[in-house]
């Protein structure tokens, strides 16, 4: 099913299948984004909901505007509800946190985990923030996406006589089969950014027991905090998952719940630099102030640490990129002290021996000397 774009004055053809369409395509290079703009939803959505801005507000981050940033995975603390009112709410909260790291942009690469090795700096952000922005970039990329390859395609499918199969073959060979093929239009991931309740009554099978509880779906760190998913809660801070959230989300709708396999977020870069006014957009301006940081290996004049304690304890162990939280770090003291017990324990050991050997011996020789 082709999606909803308008192709002016797309001819009905006569000439050319879809078949070979996807050839004929091919010869045709487009150049496409290396990076998410920065200066598009993602960019203000992000930056707009994470607001704490510095009173004094006469520091210049002009600098971030060569920058990109990568996501580099999620993780969980546990917290105290401060909302809670009834006894049946959940006292521990689940708090979902991104990290991301800014690059400078020549250096930035999307199929690095780090995405850089120098002159860069980490930050944190809110999961659901960060899933709303990119979310909102992605419908809005697709949207763009979508047109100028319509464009394109409605020039090349002219003569074609197959008009859905020339459009879907013309789509799939740039690599942007999501403008016609695999939209769920009953179900908007944007609705599930921040924790919300799953309406099943709505959207529940013909004949199907519908039981009393409540049901909420919200993004969660997956794969070790690898991935984002989306899972199915039993409360409303989508703390508590829900007992076979996935199977039960089946045997109701008839689909599978979406992205519980597939990440809600890819590892590209975001662009902080704006083309149209040759400088930093604004979204990045207020995404830089009001996150927590550490600047520590950034090349900049006045690097801030103030998130460094925090950060540290956030490490990427894997070369894939998953990232876990841990505390442990090596002490050369303690290493010399473990050597050094270790060393006396063994001589100690040697030592009972010997003299258990020496003691033996003595008593053979007195036996066989007649004196026991």
């Amino acid at each position: 099913m082709v999606r909803m774009i308008n192709f002016r004055g797309l001819a009905l053809a006569t000439a050319l299948s879809a078949a070979t369409a996807k050839e004929l395509f091919q010869g045709t290079p487009i150049t496409m984004p290396s990076e998410i703009r920065a200066d598009s939803a993602i960019g203000q959505k992000l930056l707009s909901r994470a607001r704490n801005l510095d009173n004094n507000g006469a520091v210049d981050f002009s600098f971030v505007s060569s920058y990109a940033i990568k996501f580099q995975g999620c993780h969980h603390i546990s917290q105290w509800n401060e909302d809670q009112e009834d006894e049946d709410d959940v006292r521990i909260l689940t708090k979902r946190l991104v990290r991301f790291r800014l690059c400078p942009l020549e250096t930035c690469e999307n199929d690095k985990t780090g995405g850089c090795s120098s002159k860069y700096g980490d930050y944190v952000v809110d999961l659901n923030t960060f899933v709303e922005a990119y979310l909102t970039n992605k419908e809005y990329e697709v949207a763009n996406n979508c047109g100028t390859y319509g464009a394109l395609c409605e020039e090349e499918c002219e003569n074609a006589s197959d008009n859905d199969g020339c459009i879907a073959a013309c789509y799939d060979a740039y690599g942007m089969k999501e403008c016609y093929d695999g939209v769920n239009y009953d179900f908007d991931p944007l609705d599930y950014a921040y924790c919300a309740q799953y309406d099943f009554r709505r959207r529940a099978l013909e004949g199907r027991q519908l039981d009393d509880a409540e049901y909420y779906m919200g993004p969660y760190c997956a794969d070790q905090g690898g991935e984002v998913h989306m899972g199915l809660f039993n409360d409303e801070t989508c703390t508590s998952f829900s007992y076979n959230g996935e199977s039960y989300f089946y045997s109701m709708t008839g689909a599978q719940l979406p992205y519980s396999d597939d990440s809600l977020i890819s590892n590209r870069c975001i662009s902080c630099y704006d083309d149209a006014n040759d400088g930093m957009k604004q979204m990045c301006n207020t995404f830089y102030q009001s996150s927590g940081k550490c600047e520590t290996k950034m090349s900049v004049d006045y690097p801030n640490e103030s998130a460094c304690t925090y950060i540290e304890g956030v490490k990427i162990i894997r070369n894939d990129g998953v990232i876990q939280t841990s505390s442990v770090k090596k002490s050369k003291p303690a290493a010399v002290a473990i050597g050094f017990f270790t060393t006396i324990s063994i001589l100690l050991v040697a030592y009972v021996y010997y003299l258990r050997t020496k003691l033996k011996r003595a008593q053979i020789n007195l036996s066989g000397s007649g004196l026991t």
